[in-house]
């Protein structure tokens, strides 16, 4: 599979000085066991992985000075989990450019949780190994950064959905309400996408694998909004 380098780089904002570390962070291990010797990502998800929770732990300590040891481990956690990794990998549309084996290619591999997050802590150190932290700073931040603007309720509780609803009531508005906008993917990988409606506005959407995970993310969304409300922050 040819991969458009030039539109990768452009969804990532990094331009690749060694294109090969691009390649090889694309490359699931079912595609090297075909072609071997051509290398696949799990040396650079290694290093991602590390990379990413070091850069998030930065972006945390200095985003929520007033958050304990506890509170910013278990947000960090939740951000560097499968589930949320795939869906910002969703988000930049990396499917499209993960280069599978036949089997990955026909059981949907390239809209897998385990594959997608997989490959953006593996894209994060080839950035990384290619320009260095600030260019991996960079990255983290491009992907990263609406949902490090989740409001402290969320990183407090866990549970924004709890979080919405006792923030609207606290502010005398009408409970949210649920709506599935879209169901889709095979059988075996179905995506959900919710919105959460306050009234009858919409605040927010959200997808996931799960209609619960869908709804959650909905609920972030429209709890960075309404916390972002001029006049309406807590």
């Amino acid at each position: 599979m040819e991969i458009d380098i030039e539109k990768l780089e452009e969804r990532l904002g990094h331009r690749f000085a060694e294109r090969a570390l691009a390649v090889r962070a694309l490359t699931h291990p079912s595609l090297e066991h075909e072609r071997a010797g051509e290398g696949d990502y799990q040396r650079l998800e290694f290093l991602g992985d590390a990379v990413l929770g070091m850069l998030l732990a930065e972006a945390l300590y200095s985003r929520f000075p007033e958050g304990s040891e506890g509170d910013l481990s278990r947000f960090r956690a939740q951000l560097a989990g499968q589930e949320m990794l795939a869906g910002v990998a969703r988000g930049v549309g990396l499917g499209e450019f993960i280069r599978l084996g036949r089997g990955e290619e026909q059981t949907a591999g390239r809209d897998k949780d385990s594959i997608l997050s997989d490959v953006i802590e593996s894209l994060i150190a080839a950035v990384y190994l290619d320009g260095g932290v600030e260019s991996a700073r960079r990255l983290v931040m491009r992907l990263f950064d609406e949902l490090l603007d989740t409001p402290e309720s969320v990183l407090k509780s866990n549970d924004a959905k709890s979080a919405l609803q006792e923030l609207l009531s606290a502010r005398h508005l009408p409970p949210p309400h649920y709506r599935l906008l879209e169901e889709s993917g095979p059988p075996h990988a179905r995506l959900y996408r919710f919105q959460v409606l306050v009234g009858d506005e919409a605040a927010g959407e959200g997808e996931g694998r799960s209609k619960k995970a869908a709804q959650q993310a909905a609920a972030a969304m429209a709890l960075a909004r309404f916390c972002d409300e001029p006049g309406q922050g807590e």
